[in-house]
């Protein structure tokens, strides 16, 4: 079974902002997470945004005050 994969505005139910997603990324690249790229087209922003493993999102947030 494939693990699911959330972007930071799926996950949070808000955008992260550039700071957080750079945090998030940073930690990701050094444990050897898995990223994927997500196309994304709306009114504020056009490009692709990383998604990472539900898993890690919730280990990394876990303790976490947002």
């Amino acid at each position: 079974m494939e693990e699911e994969f959330l972007t930071l505005y799926n996950y949070l139910d808000k955008a992260a902002g550039r700071e957080l997603g750079k945090m998030v990324c940073t930690e990701a690249v050094k444990l050897k997470e898995p990223i994927r790229e997500i196309p994304v087209s709306n009114s504020k922003y056009e490009g692709n945004v990383h998604a990472y493993r539900k898993t890690f999102l919730e280990n990394y947030f876990k303790g976490l005050k947002l």
